[in-house]
């Protein structure tokens, strides 16, 4: 209804301006006025901060029948509620119009003497303080309040995800935010996944080198999922991009939210957000603490084979303690240089560890499933890191909000370490040993720098044109060096082939134009992003050089090369179609090109490819959406097909006896499985996925997911079949009530949270992953005034059943396995925001003395 309400007044306003046409005829001089005032707060009559100024005037050539269109010039007031509009033609009167958020829009009428309109006059015009009303108001008994916006909102190219409304990931980190958002999965790793690809991370825009589980829940803002993103996105984003906002808040004077919880398993968070806005300084500084433990476990099952018989037999189970801690601390500020120039400075610095004490039985078994021999296996390790974030950004708006150039300088770096020692005993059935320990010691360290330029252009140039174009350029340099150590019995170390020191260095630089305008009902939008990468990597110890650089020549300059185009068309009032089709390249990840061989599964070790080449994809997708009348929700159909080409893809075969020999003495199976990365010929994925967002009654609100995909795979290697194809199905439901009533206190701003997620069994090459279930639950209270406390509830995965599994069947192996390292969680958080505006950093009262008023009343 509001939306309705301030639509018909821009109607009545754009009207009113018209009607005044004929009355504002005068012949335009040389001259020039200065417009300045304040808006403030009819209430509490200080200064509002961010408040749109629109002026318009009509001014006429000498010709007096003959009139241009109305002229406008819009600003922003500042801290104090400030602005100021020069340069403008002297005319004989001006209408300006006020609006803000949470604000009755105003307009008022400022005339201009005739004395004021000689040639060459500079006039400074000051129309005092002009006071908006608030929005919501208490009449009576009777309260009238705005419906909150929802929790999911869509644009045009992005869902929306409000992580305030989120509460069941309150307290926790990125990866309990990403579990309760349609169109994602989760594995057991903490790695996300969007319509069953890997995505591009990025934190406000940009890139990151924080994992998901580095960054704090509570310092989270809001979450927009790109599923296939225009040419003005880095081309490095072929399964979508997930971009994580942080919060930083802008209000007048002091502001914060701070919060503190504890559950079980070993679970304690701590967060505080301050922010401090006064003048020309916006200040902001956050801080967060997360602490998590529990025993996660996993089991596999092995049959090996031969021609096709079964040799022999393996099972091991492993029980993992484990606790993580992170710490992080964030601040900044942003300087209002005038009403359309802002220069921001932001800060962060991350560390933390986990600590893994791992137990692990294992049964070798013959044939006939007899048991030959057992062993014991225990590791126990720390790996730490730190994260360093440095942000300078510059944002320039000209004569009106939507024609803007930003500009920004980022600097990621960071250094990791880690340390294990691994014990493998065997056992004849007897209890005796069986064959001598295995003993390794591993000891590693790494470094990583990220830079980032980017700078981008937009100007929206009339209600259906627009252009946007923008430069990039990346930089990364990465340097691990680790080492792998037999110990024999008498505690001397031997450092195994498995030892590894490597550096690689990856750059790209880009360029984008985009072009949006509309032919008769349709809006189009046609985009060209050019890329040039390269990376360069380099084994110390060997002597050995991998990477790749594309284009590599002028004969192959179509792989630089990534195209968009969008067509939007209106079916009606609340139904729109949309057409998209854009190209885009998967560059390898770190871990899948270094030839470094991870042994912490003894079963299942992991290696690199350096071979690695980029793969493409083709993304097409065609998307319904429908506003339902009345605000009573949203519905989103999409039919997608992805073709990529040279698919990164994983493959798994067991080690060959040479292989197993380099790892002698370091506590591995000789039955062992490696893991590793090949280029697909192509995999295919062909789909759809419906999301509805749905409010029922005053107090319930539903969004609930479905995506049903196909996908086929053609890859061989080393003569060894890849190929699969299946059918895979994905559902999610989130449930949101809350309690809005006057007749029960306790119940009165009391909310409830359900989701419940279930993904189907997914082929992979060799096999598929195993079905998964997990539901969550929380419940939030709010109290004190304006709702400034609350005390939030959580249970994580209800029925414990948050697992990871994979089923391979092969020539050579039938392996079934499930990992878990998320377990039930039980949290309880309590928050409390604070805030005053009439907080005066420099003591210096912030009213409208400033400002002395020609004599014109105010409007009140």
């Amino acid at each position: 209804m509001k939306r309705y309400l301030i639509t018909i007044q821009l109607v009545l306003i754009n009207l009113f301006l018209s009607a005044q046409v004929e009355k504002n005829k005068i012949d335009s001089t040389t001259a020039q006025i200065t417009i300045t005032g304040v808006i403030a707060d009819s209430t509490t009559s200080l200064g509002i901060n961010g408040a749109t100024i629109e002026l318009s005037w009509v001014a006429l050539t000498k010709d007096a029948n003959t009139t241009n269109d109305i002229v406008k010039k819009m600003s922003l007031t500042t801290a104090n509620g400030k602005f100021i509009i020069g340069n403008i033609p002297v005319c004989e009167k001006y209408t300006l119009v006020v609006s803000s958020i949470g604000y009755d829009t105003k307009f008022k009428e400022i005339f201009v003497p005739q004395s004021a309109r000689r040639d060459g006059a500079q006039e400074i015009r000051n129309i005092g303080t002009i006071k908006l009303l608030q929005s919501q108001k208490m009449l009576g008994n009777v309260i009238v309040t705005s419906t909150a916006a929802p929790s999911m909102r869509f644009d045009i190219d992005r869902k929306i995800f409000d992580v305030e409304k989120n509460i069941t990931a309150q307290g926790g980190t990125a990866v309990d935010v990403m579990k309760n958002i349609p169109s994602l999965s989760v594995d057991v790793d903490g790695n996300v996944q969007m319509r069953n690809s890997s995505p591009q991370i990025l934190i406000d825009g940009r890139p990151t080198i924080l994992t998901l589980d580095q960054i704090p829940a509570d310092d989270i803002e809001r979450v927009e999922l790109v599923t296939n993103p225009s040419a003005k996105y880095d081309a490095s984003s072929a399964g979508g991009i997930i971009d994580i906002i942080m919060k930083k808040n802008k209000r007048t004077g002091i502001n914060g939210i701070a919060s503190v919880g504890a559950g079980t398993p070993g679970l304690l968070n701590g967060n505080i957000n301050l922010n401090l806005r006064e003048e020309k300084f916006n200040f902001f500084v956050s801080g967060n603490y997360n602490r998590s433990g529990g025993q996660a476990i996993e089991e596999t099952g092995r049959q090996n084979k031969s021609d096709g018989q079964i040799t022999d037999y393996f099972y091991q189970s492993s029980t993992n303690e484990r606790i993580r801690k992170f710490e992080t601390i964030r601040f900044g500020m942003d300087y209002y240089i005038d009403n359309n120039s802002t220069l921001s400075l932001t800060q962060s610095f991350n560390n933390g560890n986990v600590l893994n004490n791992e137990i692990q039985d294992q049964d070798y078994l013959d044939k006939n499933e007899s048991l030959n021999y057992t062993g014991l296996r225990t590791a126990n390790g720390v790996n730490a890191f730190n994260r360093n974030s440095s942000r300078l950004s510059f944002e320039k708006k000209f004569d009106r909000p939507d024609k803007k150039l930003t500009a920004d300088i980022t600097y990621n770096n960071g250094g990791r370490n880690n340390e294990s020692f691994i014990t493998n005993d065997f056992y004849a059935i007897d209890g005796t040993d069986y064959a001598p320990a295995n003993m390794v010691r591993n000891a590693g360290s790494g470094n990583d720098h990220q830079f980032t330029v980017q700078a981008d252009y937009s100007n929206k140039m009339s209600d259906d044109k627009r252009i946007e174009f923008g430069i990039r350029s990346f930089y990364n340099k990465t340097s691990t060096n680790f080492g792998t150590y037999s110990i024999d019995q008498s505690d001397h170390e031997t450092k195994l082939p498995l030892s590894n020191n490597y550096e690689y260095t990856e750059m790209v630089n880009a360029g984008y134009l985009n072009y949006a305008n509309k032919w008769k009902s349709i809006t189009y939008q046609l985009g060209l992003r050019v890329e040039f990468s390269k990376l360069d990597g380099f084994l110390v110890d060997s002597n050995f050089n991998f990477g790749y650089a594309f284009p590599d020549g002028f004969n192959n300059l179509g792989y630089a090369l990534f195209p968009s185009f969008f067509l939007t068309k209106p079916l009606s009032e609340n139904e729109d179609i949309q057409f998209n089709f854009s190209k885009r390249i998967r560059r390898p990840r770190f871990w899948e090109i270094n030839p470094f061989v991870d042994i912490n599964d003894p079963l299942n070790i992991r290696q690199g490819n350096p071979a690695l080449r980029p793969e493409y994809t083709n993304s097409f997708e065609l998307n319904y959406f429908n506003r339902f009348n009345k605000n009573a929700g949203t519905f989103l159909a999409v039919l997608y097909f992805k073709n990529n080409v040279g698919d990164v893809t994983q493959y798994s075969d067991t080690i060959s006896t040479a292989f197993y020999q380099q790892l002698s003495n370091a506590a591995i199976s000789p039955d062992a499985i490696l893991n590793t990365y090949i280029n697909a010929g192509y995999t295919n994925r062909m789909g759809a996925e419906f999301t509805v967002q749905k409010k029922l009654g005053k107090g319930l609100n539903l969004i609930y997911n479905a995506d049903m995909q196909y996908r086929v795979t053609k890859a061989s290697v080393n003569k060894l079949d890849l190929n699969n194809k299946g059918f895979n199905f994905g559902t999610k439901l989130i449930a949101n009530y809350k309690f809005i009533t006057q007749a029960n206190k306790f119940f009165n701003n009391l909310g409830f949270q359900f989701v419940a997620n279930y993904q189907g069994p997914r082929v992979i090459p060799q096999g598929r992953t195993k079905q998964q279930f997990v539901a969550d639950f929380a419940m939030r209270k709010e109290f004190l005034k304006k709702k400034a406390a609350s005390l939030s509830f959580s249970i994580n995965d209800i029925l414990n059943t948050r697992r990871f599994g994979n089923i391979y069947e092969t020539e050579n192996f039938y392996q079934d396995s499930y990992r878990r390292w998320s377990v039930r969680t039980f949290r309880i958080t309590f928050t409390y925001k604070f805030g005053s505006a009439n907080f005066d950093l420099f003591k210096r009262r912030n009213n409208t003395a400033d400002f002395e008023t020609d004599g014109i009343d105010s409007a009140d």
